[in-house]
C-alpha cells in the first residue's frame, strides 16, 4: 500500500474511532441517573423484580402498601416511561453518528473511486440545550413515577377501606337479625302464655324487620365479595388469583396535623403540582432548543481517491443556513406559549387543589363532630334504653317490641357511626395523597 492511502486509511479509522468514544456526561444527565439508581434500589435492585413480601395474618399495613407497589403494573409501566427517558438525555446532547461516503467515476472502467467519511457537527450550545431538554422531560417522567406510585397507594386504602366497610356492615346486619329473632321468641312466649295480647300483631312487624336485616346481610354479602375483588385488583392480582389474607385493620380515627400544616405540605410536597413544576421546566428547555434553531450546523469529512496517482483527497465542507426567520420566529412563538400554559395549568392545579383541600376538611371535621355526638350522646343513651326495656319486660310492665326497637336504634346508630368512619377514611385518604404521604417513604422519599 502507497504510504500516502496508508496515511489516509489511518486517518480514516482514528476518525472514526474518535466518534465513537464516549465522553463524559454532563451534570444533568448524571444527576437523572442517579435519581434513577436511587430509585432502582428500592424498586428494581439489579433490574430484576424482587421478591414480593409474604402477607400473612400479622403483615402490617406497610407490608400490604409494599406488595401493591412492587406488584402493580400500573407503577411498572411508570417506571419503565422513566427509564426510557432518562435513556434519552444521551442521544440528544451527543453527537450525530458519521457516515461513510463512496462515490466513483465510471465510463469504460472504474475511472476513480473515493471512499470517505462524514461528520454532522452541531454546535455544543445546541446540543447542550437538547440534552437539558431531554433531562426536563425525564424529570417530568420521573415526578409522574412519584405520582403514580401515590395513586397505587390510594387506591388501596380506598380498597382497604371498602373491604374494612363492608365486613362490619355485614356484621352489624348479621347481629341484629339474630337479636330480632331472639326478640320474635320473646314475643311468641308472650302470645302464648297469654302475657301480652298484642303479641301477635308485634311478631308481624317483628317478620318484617327481620327480613329486611337478612336482605341488607345478603346485600352486603355480596358487596364485600366485590371488595375483596377490588382489593386484590389494588394489589397487582387478578380475580382468581390466591386469596391474600384479608387486612383485619378495623375503621378508626386517624390523627392528622393541624389545617395549616396540610395545606404547608400539599404546597411543597403535592404530586400533581410537581408534575406541573416539572413541566413548567420542560417548557422552559424547550424554548431554549427553540432559541438555538437559528446556528448554523456543519458537515464537514474527506473522500480519498485510491485510484488517483499521485493520491487524491477530497475534502467536504457544508453549512446549513437558517435563512427563514419567520419559521424560526415560530418555532420561538410556540415555544413560549407552551411554557405559558405550563404556568398556567400550575396556577389553575393550585386553585384545584385548594377546592378539594377545603372540601377534604369539611368532610374530616364533619365526620368528627357527628362521631363526637354518636359516641357521646346517642350510643350510651340507647345503652340506657336498652336495659331499661329489658328491666320492664322482666317485670311485666314492658313489651318486646320496645326491646325490638331499642336493638334497631342501636344497630342504625353502629351503622351511621360505621358510615362516618368511612367517610372520614376516605377524605384522610385524599389528604394523604394530596400531601404525598399515602406511600411509604422508601419509595416516594424524593420530593420537589
Amino acid at each position: 500500500m502507497r504510504p500516502a492511502l496508508l496515511s489516509a486509511a489511518s486517518a480514516l479509522a482514528a476518525l472514526l474511532t474518535l466518534s465513537g468514544c464516549q465522553t463524559t456526561a454532563p451534570a444533568y444527565a448524571q444527576h437523572a441517573q442517579q435519581q434513577l439508581d436511587a430509585a432502582a434500589q428500592q424498586y428494581r435492585p439489579s433490574g430484576q423484580k424482587p421478591a414480593l413480601p409474604v402477607l400473612t395474618a400479622q403483615s402490617s399495613a406497610n407490608d400490604y402498601l409494599r406488595f401493591a407497589l412492587l406488584n402493580h403494573p400500573q407503577v411498572e409501566a411508570a417506571y419503565a416511561n422513566w427509564r426510557a427517558t432518562v435513556s434519552q438525555i444521551g442521544p440528544a446532547h451527543s453527537l450525530l453518528d458519521p457516515k461513510l461516503t463512496l462515490e466513483a467515476d465510471i465510463a469504460q472502467s472504474l475511472m476513480t473511486l473515493m471512499p470517505g467519511v462524514m461528520f454532522d457537527v452541531m454546535s455544543s450550545g445546541k446540543r447542550a440545550a437538547q440534552g437539558r431538554a431531554a433531562a426536563a422531560s425525564a424529570e417530568v417522567a420521573h415526578r409522574q413515577f412519584l405520582a403514580t406510585v401515590q395513586v397505587v397507594a390510594r387506591r388501596l386504602r380506598e380498597a382497604w377501606i371498602e373491604l374494612a366497610y363492608a365486613h362490619a356492615a355485614h356484621a352489624l346486619h348479621g347481629a341484629a337479625a339474630a337479636s330480632v329473632e331472639e326478640t320474635i321468641a320473646f314475643a311468641h312466649t308472650g302470645f302464648a302464655t297469654g302475657r301480652d295480647a298484642g303479641a301477635l300483631s308485634a311478631q308481624y312487624a317483628l317478620q318484617d324487620e327481620l327480613a329486611e336485616h337478612h336482605a341488607h346481610h345478603a346485600m352486603l354479602g355480596d358487596r364485600l365479595a366485590a371488595a375483596r375483588i377490588g382489593f386484590k385488583a389494588a394489589l397487582g392480582l387478578l380475580p382468581d388469583a390466591t386469596d391474600p389474607p384479608w387486612p383485619a385493620f378495623p375503621l378508626t380515627v386517624e390523627p392528622l396535623p393541624t389545617d395549616s400544616a396540610l395545606w404547608q405540605r400539599i404546597l411543597t410536597r403535592n404530586p400533581d403540582l410537581a408534575i406541573a413544576r416539572a413541566l413548567i421546566d420542560q417548557s422552559v428547555a424547550a424554548v431554549a432548543v427553540a432559541e438555538k434553531a437559528g446556528t448554523p450546523d456543519f458537515t464537514v469529512g474527506a473522500m480519498v481517491d485510491v485510484k488517483a496517482n499521485p493520491l487524491m483527497v477530497r475534502p467536504a465542507v457544508s453549512l446549513t443556513l437558517p435563512v427563514w426567520r419567520q419559521r424560526l420566529a415560530d418555532q420561538i412563538a410556540s415555544a413560549q406559549a407552551q411554557h405559558q400554559g405550563a404556568a398556567a395549568q400550575l396556577n389553575a392545579a393550585q386553585l384545584d387543589l385548594a377546592a378539594q383541600f377545603a372540601r377534604d376538611l369539611f368532610a374530616v371535621h364533619r365526620a368528627d363532630r357527628l362521631l363526637a355526638y354518636v359516641d357521646h350522646t346517642a350510643l350510651p343513651n340507647t345503652a340506657r334504653f336498652i336495659t331499661a326495656a329489658d328491666a320492664d319486660y322482666q317485670t311485666g310492665r314492658g313489651a318486646p317490641t320496645a326491646i325490638s326497637a331499642a336493638h334497631t336504634r342501636q344497630v342504625l346508630l353502629q351503622l351511621e357511626r360505621l358510615e362516618l368512619l368511612r367517610a372520614r377514611a376516605d377524605a384522610v385518604t385524599e389528604l394523604l395523597y394530596l400531601t404525598a404521604d399515602a406511600a411509604p417513604s422508601s419509595f416516594a422519599s424524593s420530593h420537589p
